[in-house]
């Protein structure tokens, strides 16, 4: 009999955790035995899955990073920077555009029915917080990506400069590196739980209810996504000529963890693994998976620039085209290394309309169906970056001509990494 795969496992996970959260909650029409638990008791195990990935995330990043970059050489650094911000932008840019575009064609927000209670603004950070740790240890324990990044590069460079005094340090943190990998396919043995307690947690306090309210804008935030994502795709062949549907399905299983889970830190180890499988060099992935996380927020941006018009529609506010070019640049800068302040999208969105006069009370109503955005926002994400990884190696000539993603044809299952 031939064994389930672990996406098999998820997907059986996904649908049966919502079911038993519908039964849980009482939504299906009938009431629960009393000696069931309630579906919100289960939420510790989805809680204990999503900390078992994020203790993973800090010594992953910091280890591939260094070990990549200095494998790549001191001069090859700012290059790869350059080239993997630019097409940050460019990608950042386009996912605004069509999030404007949906926005003002679908026109969501009209008639939407008003919301109750506030929302208090969160705290944003000044940008240098975001950037420059106060030290490793602390950006570590708080899995501030973008300061681990900026360390990273820094410690890269000068492990380069001391020539072969660094090669131990370099052999240590690769050992690391191998080590957290073997770490991770322990980590996600336990994938299915985690993403049959976290279903039934939302399904079962939230109600297949929350899958309907304010459908206009969760499925003009899903069409836009897919817009976005066959862009990407066409310019991804056209760019790089790869297999597209080889990569997507050997993707599977890190965008199902995405998706699933609504957390980028769950889908990173397996996205890095993947893709060095599929042949992009690890000091390319290792560089551009993590910078991505700060950088290079695709679906949430194209859900910020829906969702600001959104709010704009529904209280009734005319912004003019000029001011949501505005907006648009606004949201480009703005969008980039929130990713160390948590629920960073709300931040941005909060920002965002206090600058252009909209209610920043709306929030509130958006929230009650955000669970459901995340969900898609957090699977592009994760697909924008891999993305990236493939053309800034393609950029750098990099990849070789009989890799994976060109020839279709996979390692033989020894050469693999193990699966997990």
């Amino acid at each position: 009999m031939k064994k389930l795969s672990l996406t098999t496992w998820i997907l059986i996970a996904l649908c049966t955790g919502s079911a038993v959260g519908a039964y849980l909650g009482g939504h299906l029409g009938v009431t629960p035995p009393d000696f069931l638990p309630k579906a919100s008791s289960l939420e510790w195990m989805s809680k204990t899955f999503i900390r078992l990935i994020k203790m993973l995330v800090s010594p992953i990043i910091f280890s591939t990073l260094v070990v990549g970059l200095a494998g790549a050489g001191d001069k090859h650094i700012g290059r790869l920077l350059l080239k993997a911000l630019s097409w940050f932008w460019l990608a950042t840019a386009v996912a605004i555009v069509i999030g404007l575009g949906v926005a003002n064609t679908l026109k969501p927000g009209l008639g939407a029915v008003g919301g109750t209670g506030s929302f208090p603004t969160p705290a944003s950070k000044p940008f240098y917080e975001q950037v420059v740790p106060t030290s490793l240890i602390d950006a570590m324990a708080s899995n501030a990506i973008l300061q681990l990044v900026f360390f990273s590069v820094l410690f890269a460079m000068a492990l380069v400069s001391v020539g072969d005094k660094g090669k131990p340090v370099l052999a240590v943190l690769q050992g690391v590196a191998e080590a957290m990998f073997k770490l991770t396919e322990y980590v996600m043995r336990f994938a299915p739980l985690g993403v049959f307690a976290a279903m039934a947690v939302a399904v079962g306090t939230q109600g297949p209810g929350v899958m309907i309210q304010l459908g206009k804008l969760v499925l003009a935030l899903y069409f836009a996504l897919l817009l976005f994502v066959a862009v990407l795709l066409v310019a991804m062949k056209l760019l790089t000529g790869i297999r597209i549907g080889l990569v997507l399905r050997e993707l599977r299983e890190p965008l199902l963890l995405a998706f699933s889970t609504t957390s980028s830190e769950s889908a990173l180890p397996k996205a890095i693994a993947t893709m060095e499988r599929l042949g992009v060099p690890p000091h390319i992935v290792g560089f551009v998976l993590p910078a991505g996380y700060s950088f290079n927020l695709d679906g949430s941006t194209l859900y910020l620039a829906l969702a600001s018009l959104f709010i704009a529609q529904a209280t009734g506010k005319y912004l003019s085209p000029g001011t949501q070019i505005e907006m648009m640049l606004t949201l480009l800068v703005a969008s980039k290394g929130v990713a160390a302040v948590p629920r960073a999208s709300l931040v941005v969105l909060a920002s965002t309309c206090a600058t252009y006069g909209l209610k920043v009370e709306w929030i509130a109503t958006i929230l009650g169906v955000d669970a459901v955005m995340d969900m898609a926002r957090t699977m592009v994400n994760v697909l924008g970056n891999c993305m990236a990884s493939i053309v800034v190696g393609k950029w750098e000539r990099v990849i070789p001509q009989d890799a994976p993603l060109y020839t279709g044809v996979l390692p033989s299952v020894s050469d693999q990494v193990p699966d997990a």
